[in-house]
C-alpha cells in the first residue's frame, strides 16, 4: 500500500508539471506513457505502468466474441472512435492483435473490468458486459483527448502499455436529473447519459413530477400529461414524455448501461397532478397550474381512497415500461402533510410498489415512517442537519434500509460554486469542487453501518437550469469527483492528486463540447 501511494503522489507529479508546462506554453505536451495511466476518473482500483504502448492504427481490428452483448459493445467503441481517427476499426471475431474484447470468468463481479495493453494489442476483459462497457470508458480515457472529436485529427493515437484492474466501491452510482421544473427533451436527455457512461455513471434516477410539471403520459389518467404537463418554472411551455418517447430514454441509457430510476414524487409536490383533476384534492376544487419555485404547498388528499387508486395507477403504468429495479416515490417536504397522514400514505403506497415487481427508493424522511423491507432511502441533508434527523436516519440503516448519499451541500450539481455563479441555488451553501469531491461516503453517516451505504447519487434540479448547455455548467467538473466517490477505493481519494487528475479531462470536455466551470481550485490547462 506505502508503495502504491508513493507511485500515485510521483505521477501526481508528474501530470502537475505537465498541467504547469501547458499553462505556460500554450500547446497540449503530448500523452506520456508514464503517467497515462494515472489520468483516468474514476480512479482504478489498480494501475501498474509497464512495457510497450500501443498504437491504433489504419490496420486495427477490433475483436469481439461470439455474443451479441460484446458485438454491441465493440461497436459502439468503433462508433467513439472512427470519426477522429478517420480508420475503419472494423469489428471481427476473428485474427490477432488491435483491440480485444472477451467475457470470461474471474474476479470482476458485475461490473468490473481488466484492461491489459502492450505493442500487440489491448484487451479488455470481463465476466459481464457491463465490465466491457466500463473497461472501454477507461480506454477512451487512456487515448489522447482529440480521440472525442467527431472529424478526423492526426493522432498518433497511443494507449500507454500497463495492466488496469478495476472494480467498483459501490453497486449504486447514481445521477438525477429534473426534468419537471424545466422540461428536457428525448435528446438532451440522451446527451446526459452519454456523458454520464463516461464516468461509469450506472444509474439515471429521472424527476418526472413536481408541483411544476408533470412530464411522462399516463394513459388513465391523460390529463396528467396534457395539462400537468403544459406548463414549467418561469411559464413556459413545458412538455412530456410519451410513452415510446419514455422507452427510447430507457433503451438508450440500457446500451450506455445505466438503468432509470423513474420517481413520480408524491404526497407532496404534487400541484401539477392536483391542477390536472379536481377530484384529487380533498376539496374537490383543482388549484392552478403552478410556475414558481416554492415547496411545500401542495399534498395528495390522503383519506380519499380514489388517492390510492390514482397511485395504483400511475405505478401500475410506470412499472411497466421501466424494466430497472426500482421506482422512487420522492416523499420530501411533505409540509402540508401531517406526521400522522405522511405515515398512512406510505403505508399504503409503498406495497402498491411491490406489486408491481419494484423495489422501493425514497428520500431520507420516509425513515421517519415505515420503509418498507428491502427499501432504500435517499439522504439529502447537509453536513450540519440536526442530529435527530440524522440519528433517524442511521437507525432505519441499523435496521435493514439501505441508504443512498446525496448530501445537498456536496453533491447537489445545482447548487452555485461561488457568489457569482450565474446559474443555480444557494439554499445548501456554496459547493466548490473540492467540496464536493473531498468526502468519504462510508464515513459520512456516523454509526451507520458499511454495509447500509449501497452508493451516491448527484441530483440536478432545475429550478434555474434551462438547456443542455447549462447541464454540462453545473455538473463538470463536480460530476466527475462524485462518479469516482462511488466507484474507486477509498484509499485512491486524495484531492491534491485528484484536481491534477481533473485538469488532465479538460481537454476532453473541449473536444466533447462540454462547457465546464473553470474553477480555480484546479491547475486547468491553458486553452
Amino acid at each position: 500500500m506505502g508503495q502504491h501511494r508513493r507511485t500515485a503522489r510521483f505521477l501526481a507529479s508528474l501530470l502537475l508539471v505537465a498541467a504547469a508546462g501547458v499553462s505556460l506554453g500554450g500547446a497540449a505536451p503530448p500523452v506520456r506513457a508514464a503517467t497515462a495511466l494515472d489520468r483516468v476518473i474514476p480512479a482504478p482500483a489498480s494501475a501498474v505502468p509497464g512495457g510497450s504502448p500501443y498504437r491504433v492504427t489504419g490496420g486495427t481490428r477490433i475483436r469481439v466474441d461470439g455474443s451479441r452483448d460484446t458485438r454491441r459493445v465493440g461497436e459502439y467503441l468503433a462508433s467513439v472512435l472512427r470519426p477522429s481517427t478517420g480508420y475503419r476499426l472494423p469489428v471481427v471475431t476473428e485474427g490477432r492483435g488491435g483491440i480485444r474484447l472477451r467475457l470470461a470468468k474471474g474476479p470482476f463481479g458485475a461490473e468490473g473490468y481488466r484492461l491489459h495493453s502492450a505493442g500487440g494489442g489491448v484487451t479488455i476483459t470481463a465476466s459481464r458486459p457491463a465490465g466491457l462497457f466500463h473497461g472501454v470508458q477507461t480506454l477512451r480515457q487512456l487515448l489522447p483527448a482529440a480521440v472525442e472529436g467527431r472529424s478526423v485529427r492526426p493522432g498518433p493515437w497511443t494507449v500507454a502499455g500497463g495492466t488496469v484492474e478495476d472494480t467498483p466501491r459501490y453497486a449504486y452510482r447514481g445521477a438525477m436529473l429534473d426534468v419537471s421544473r424545466h422540461f428536457f427533451t428525448v435528446g438532451q436527455v440522451e446527451h446526459y447519459i452519454d456523458e454520464l457512461a463516461l464516468y461509469k455513471i450506472n444509474e439515471l434516477h429521472l424527476h418526472l413530477s413536481d408541483d411544476q410539471g408533470w412530464r411522462i403520459a399516463v394513459d388513465s389518467w391523460p390529463r396528467l400529461a396534457s395539462r400537468g404537463g403544459s406548463t414549467e418554472v418561469g411559464g413556459g411551455p413545458g412538455g412530456h414524455y410519451t410513452k415510446a418517447q419514455y422507452k427510447e430514454i430507457v433503451a438508450y441509457a440500457a446500451s450506455r448501461y445505466l438503468e432509470v430510476v423513474p420517481e413520480i414524487d408524491m404526497p407532496g409536490h404534487t400541484n401539477a397532478a392536483l391542477a390536472s383533476y379536481a377530484r384529487l384534492n380533498c376539496d374537490g376544487v383543482a388549484p392552478p397550474l403552478y410556475t414558481g419555485t416554492e415547496v411545500g404547498f401542495s399534498s395528495l388528499c390522503v383519506a380519499k381512497d380514489l388517492t390510492y387508486a390514482f397511485v395504483d395507477d400511475v405505478v401500475r403504468e410506470l412499472a411497466a415500461i421501466t424494466p430497472g429495479r426500482y421506482l422512487h416515490i420522492g416523499g420530501d417536504e411533505a409540509h402540508s402533510t401531517s406526521h400522522e397522514d405522511y405515515v398512512t400514505f406510505t403505508d399504503r403506497v409503498q406495497p402498491l410498489v411491490a406489486k408491481y415487481g419494484k423495489t422501493v427508493i425514497a428520500w431520507h424522511q420516509l425513515t421517519g415512517a415505515h420503509p418498507a423491507r428491502g427499501a432504500l432511502a435517499q439522504y439529502w441533508g447537509l453536513d450540519d442537519t440536526g442530529a435527530e434527523e440524522k440519528a433517524q436516519v442511521v437507525a432505519a440503516a441499523r435496521n435493514g434500509t439501505g441508504l443512498i448519499l446525496s448530501p445537498a451541500d456536496r453533491v447537489y450539481l445545482d447548487m452555485k460554486y461561488t457568489e457569482r455563479t450565474p446559474l443555480g441555488q444557494d439554499w445548501a451553501g456554496l459547493v466548490e469542487v473540492r467540496r464536493s469531491y473531498d468526502w468519504d461516503p462510508g464515513a459520512y453517516l456516523a454509526g451507520a453501518p458499511a454495509s447500509s451505504i449501497r452508493g451516491v447519487e448527484a441530483p440536478l434540479w432545475s429550478e434555474t437550469i434551462v438547456t443542455a448547455a447549462d447541464i454540462d455548467y453545473m455538473a463538470f467538473p463536480r460530476l466527475p469527483g462524485v462518479a469516482e466517490l462511488g466507484w474507486s477505493p477509498a484509499s485512491t481519494h486524495e484531492w491534491d492528486a485528484y484536481r491534477v487528475r481533473l485538469a488532465a479531462q479538460a481537454p476532453r470536455w473541449d473536444a466533447l463540447g462540454i462547457d465546464y466551470y473553470r474553477s480555480p481550485q484546479v491547475p486547468w490547462p491553458a486553452r
